[in-house]
């Protein structure tokens, strides 16, 4: 960009090149008493996942031990961690969410 100064002069300046805020992959962690049903209805509830698509991340997280849920900012991914969790502990189980950096 430039700009002229009433003087004659002349002023350029450099745009800055805004970087994207880091994003955040959120996870479920398998256990081995959390209900199936309950983590799907998890994944529909905090993650707006479909009923199907929910049913293939919670089957991931039994196979795999660990599910992604979805990629967000950090204070959403951090959110809806601790949304989880609360949620999990009310209804007595120990599931696990977390968050790492994508």
């Amino acid at each position: 960009m430039v700009t002229k100064h009433e003087d004659g002069t002349v002023a350029t300046r450099q745009e800055q090149k805004l970087k994207p805020p880091p994003m955040y992959q959120v996870f479920l962690l398998n256990d081995d008493y959390t209900p199936m049903e309950f983590v799907v209805a998890i994944l529909q509830e905090y993650f707006n996942k479909d009923r199907e698509a929910a049913t293939q991340i919670m089957l991931k997280v039994h196979r795999d031990g660990k599910g992604m849920c979805g990629v967000y900012p950090k204070d959403i991914a951090s959110t809806k961690v601790e949304l989880v969790l609360t949620h999990a502990r009310k209804a007595g189980h120990p599931l696990q969410c977390m968050m790492e950096e994508a």
